[in-house]
């Protein structure tokens, strides 16, 4: 019996939700992609950054400059202001400003590294706002199943969710190194003046700091992290292409 169209589009159809049912799966129970939104873990691993005043080269036009894109996950912009006045920037809580220009009811994202340059100042309609290199951050996979048969070690980077941790935005999810472990004191190697120097867990909880320890918002400001918030640990760096590295 010949196949008609609609036999062949449900077969397709049947072999896309097969793959996607199997993708979900390996992502939930195996491995998870995560992108790193912050300089908090740098220089193990980087966020958003940029460099003011590149400027473009040959691999900056088009089409070179998506290959670029591809390998390194930069490229080189010239922000121009769509009005004048004084420029005014809200950092985010994932590597990114909200910036307001003057009056004008309409907003923009720019890196936060970026804004510390341009908060404050005026400029005027057409003007360069910024100019530079703005590189991605990594993206990376989170090892989802190591700790159903091994207990977490210190020293490897956590994934972890922040919901029910005062003082973190609920329902995202953050990335520090595991200092200390259920039961275990740690002697802080980057005390917060005016908070504790040494602290012990309790049951169920892990110590967690950033590598980049002077922008790190960690354990050293709101306490450790429950074991049922834990989602896994890094395990590679899978973009850009050019940053490609087991995290260590």
């Amino acid at each position: 019996m010949k196949k008609t169209l609609a036999d062949y589009g449900r077969e397709w159809l049947d072999t896309l939700v097969v793959a996607f049912s199997v993708a979900m799966a390996f992502r939930a129970y195996f491995y998870e992609p995560f992108k790193i939104p912050t300089g908090s873990m740098q220089e193990t691993l980087w966020g958003w950054h940029t460099e003011a005043g590149v400027e473009k080269g040959a691999f900056d036009v088009l089409p070179l400059s998506v290959l670029k894109w591809a390998w390194t996950g930069s490229r080189v912009v010239d922000w121009k202001s769509p009005v004048s006045g004084q420029v005014r920037c809200t950092p985010r809580n994932d590597g990114f400003a909200t910036v307001q220009i003057g009056t004008c009811g309409e907003t923009w994202s720019l890196p936060t590294d970026a804004c510390r340059a341009i908060h404050g100042k005026f400029v005027r309609k057409g003007e360069t706002l910024w100019k530079g290199s703005i590189t991605t951050g990594d993206f990376i996979f989170v090892n989802r199943w190591k700790w159903n048969f091994v207990k977490p070690q210190n020293g490897e980077v956590m994934i972890f969710s922040t919901t029910g941790i005062d003082q973190l935005p609920q329902g995202t999810h953050y990335i520090k190194r595991m200092k200390a472990r259920p039961g275990e004191t740690y002697a802080l190697e980057h005390p917060v003046p005016g908070r504790p120097e040494t602290v012990t867990m309790g049951e169920g909880e892990y110590f967690a700091c950033g590598d980049n320890f002077n922008n790190s918002f960690d354990s050293r400001y709101w306490g450790p992290v429950p074991r049922e918030n834990l989602r896994g640990s890094a395990s590679v760096v899978f973009w850009p292409f050019s940053g490609w590295r087991i995290i260590r």
